[in-house]
């Protein structure tokens, strides 16, 4: 599942336009012009189609944080980021903060999706990459939760 897979469900999901998707990426410090919107949201066979990079796709789910729980209070620490590889895990979490879902809603959702999973494999997604019980969320499974989420939120 692409970048753009995820940007575009997830405006279909929120019933969002474009200028709502742009005003999101602003909240997150992230410029967006509105003709690179349209080159993301365009179908990859496409010929404008434009690929929306990791750091594009995360700006928006920040926006999305931001949006629907407000900035964040408390002054940022003067620690460094620690350096992370942006995946489908990352994507999940960060809807899943957005979303305030609870592990109960996460796993309502995967089941509105056609995807049931347990508690114990929900969790190996939330783990550290280098946990011995680490698992990568796949595309498909991204996907199903996407489609399970729609029918959660409406």
């Amino acid at each position: 599942m692409t970048n753009n897979d995820v940007l575009r469900r997830l405006r279909y999901t929120l019933n969002i336009n474009n200028t709502a998707i742009i005003e999101l990426y602003e909240r997150a410090n992230h410029k967006m012009s509105l003709e690179t919107l349209d080159k993301h949201l365009k179908r990859e066979d496409d010929d404008e189609y434009l690929e929306c990079t990791d750091k594009e796709l995360e700006a928006f789910l920040d926006g999305l944080i931001i949006w629907k729980r407000g900035e964040q209070t408390t002054p940022p620490s003067n620690k460094p980021k620690p350096k992370f590889t942006f995946n489908h895990n990352v994507v999940l979490r960060k809807i899943r903060i957005a979303f305030e879902l609870r592990d109960t809603d996460m796993l309502t959702v995967f089941e509105l999706g056609e995807m049931p999973i347990s508690k114990s494999e929900l969790s190996a997604f939330f783990r550290k990459d280098n946990h011995r019980n680490y698992m990568p969320c796949q595309s498909q499974l991204l996907r199903k939760f996407l489609v399970g989420l729609d029918h959660f939120l409406k």
